[in-house]
């Protein structure tokens, strides 16, 4: 449960840098701020439900910050992998659940498959109603072409 909420905190600050026009790292420590404050006031409720365990913020942190570090990389792999549309053109909401599942995919320490079944649940929850039709599809191709690259990759 605790990568989960993990997850839905590192998207909520890549929607929420995206839409305030702030650098992800800034949004990130200003989140971090409002998780220390919350602790120290424990008669107030958390704007991210329940209180969130060191090892949760540990891990939205290690999304955020890997996504910060290889965004433009990120991005070339999904804008190869979406056809038909442009990040412009993309719901806020899809493109930032696939810059965190790529994000996982490449730098994270689960299988790639998880990584796709937690983005289409974030989509889900978060999204409209095709959102986890379309992250599924997208991810689908971007492991594909990971698959390919590794095979290609063990043949040399």
């Amino acid at each position: 449960m605790g990568r989960r909420r993990a997850r839905e905190l590192a998207f909520r600050t890549l929607f929420q840098s995206d839409r305030g026009g702030q650098s992800l790292l800034e949004v990130w420590a200003s989140v971090r701020q409002e998780l220390a404050e919350e602790e120290a006031d424990e008669t107030e409720t958390s704007s991210y439900g329940e209180p969130l365990d060191a090892e949760t913020v540990a891990f939205a942190e290690q999304l955020v910050k890997s996504y910060a570090a290889h965004s433009e990389a990120i991005d070339e792999r999904l804008a190869a992998s979406i056809t038909g549309w442009t990040f412009g053109q993309m719901s806020q909401t899809d493109l930032n659940v696939l810059r965190l599942a790529v994000t996982e995919m490449l730098h994270g320490d689960d299988a790639p498959e998880v990584a796709i079944e937690m983005a289409v649940r974030l989509a889900k929850k978060f999204g409209g109603d095709e959102s986890g039709r379309f992250v599924n599809g997208v991810l689908a191709k971007v492991l594909r072409a990971l698959n390919r690259a590794g095979t290609a990759a063990d043949d040399v």
